[in-house]
């Protein structure tokens, strides 16, 4: 699994039917138990009078369908969100440690939040301007991350080298990194502390009248990813390759790129940045389908990234403690072991 462009042999049909059902199994699993597990367990009976209307306590009710129920669309939604943006970067740019922040919009969304909560400490006073709460973090966030999609985008439009591109959204995002960190030596430590929060990621912040913005943006991010599965298959071949097939390179580019933009900045805009999901996921789904077809590793990889973020939110809320791990913490945690077992399964250069 050393280069998504490298095909291994497909497996037969039959396995594949039995991996798309313990794919929507391992789903309805994980969001069940999302619902039912935190500081107060539930029976599933109480969760499913609840969800329909059966005889159950008010408070139970309240819960499940203002905290819990929101929580978990809102893990399923970016969980497959990061994983078809991780997916997309990684053929796209022929890189199997990329993924969906690659283009520096993590650090864009970082940015414009670092500026409602710590611009105070330079004078620059955003958060007097009624920018506070989370729907202004919300908007500072997208504003941050657009702005710098759009600088990627347009250089991207009069450059053909994707190392070049890939360089760019590093050195940006170390670009911003840096005044963050000017803007954090200015601020006061409640400020500070409080845009850690932000940086530790969570899903508990969209409320319902939010998933409505949330969930659309989401949507649209992956019928993007699908209606550019196939560009995606003729560029595992090569640009010349691709070109002689009728595809226009630039264009095909540039629609997988404003895909994972949007599928990565509306994650982080609602829910702060959330790490190693977008690395890990393209690569356990293309070990478990043994293909590089993206018609199909697209939404397996949506499917297995929605499961991945409810058992790291899960395993983050500390099921019956009264306190709960930062989300960051134990996507690092599960994720990094197999970002480590793909760098050790890279064969070195020239290996035969």
């Amino acid at each position: 699994m050393a280069d998504p462009s490298a095909p291994p042999p497909a497996l037969p049909g039959s396995f594949r039917l039995w991996a798309w059902f313990l794919l929507l199994a391992l789903l309805a699993f994980t969001f069940i138990c999302e619902i039912m597990l935190g500081s107060v367990k539930l029976s599933a009976s109480e969760v499913f009078s609840a969800l329909f209307g059966g005889d159950v306590e008010t408070r139970t009710r309240v819960l499940v369908m203002d905290y819990r129920l929101p929580r978990a669309l809102t893990a399923l939604l970016a969980g497959a969100a990061l994983s078809v943006g991780g997916l997309q970067m990684q053929t796209l740019f022929r890189n199997p440690l990329a993924d969906p922040y690659v283009l520096g919009i993590s650090a864009g969304a970082s940015l414009g939040v670092a500026f409602v909560m710590l611009g105070t400490g330079v004078g620059l006073g955003l958060a007097d301007l009624g920018l506070m709460g989370h729907a202004g973090v919300v908007l500072a966030a997208s504003l941050g991350a657009g702005a710098i999609f759009a600088l990627v985008w347009f250089v991207s439009r009069r450059m053909r080298n994707y190392a070049a591109i890939l360089v760019l959204g590093l050195m940006l995002g170390y670009l911003v990194s840096s005044i963050v960190s000017v803007l954090i030596h200015f601020s006061i430590p409640e400020q500070v502390q409080e845009f850690f929060m932000w940086g530790s990621g969570t899903f508990s912040k969209v409320t319902w009248s939010q998933l409505p913005v949330f969930a659309p943006a989401i949507g649209v991010g992956l019928l993007v990813a699908m209606y550019a599965a196939k560009p995606l298959n003729a560029l595992l071949l090569g640009e010349n390759y691709a070109r002689s097939l009728g595809l226009n390179v630039s264009r095909a580019r540039q629609v997988v790129m404003a895909s994972a933009a949007l599928l990565s900045g509306t994650v982080t805009a609602y829910c702060g940045p959330i790490g190693f999901v977008g690395i890990a996921v393209p690569h356990l789904a293309r070990g478990i389908f043994r293909t590089t077809n993206h018609v199909a590793l697209i939404p397996a990889t949506a499917l297995l990234g929605s499961s991945a973020a409810l058992i790291f939110d899960l395993a983050a809320q500390l099921p019956g403690q009264q306190y709960s791990l930062p989300l960051s913490a134990t996507t690092a945690l599960l994720g990094a072991p197999v970002v480590i077992w793909v760098i050790l399964r890279r064969r070195p250069e020239g290996s035969a």
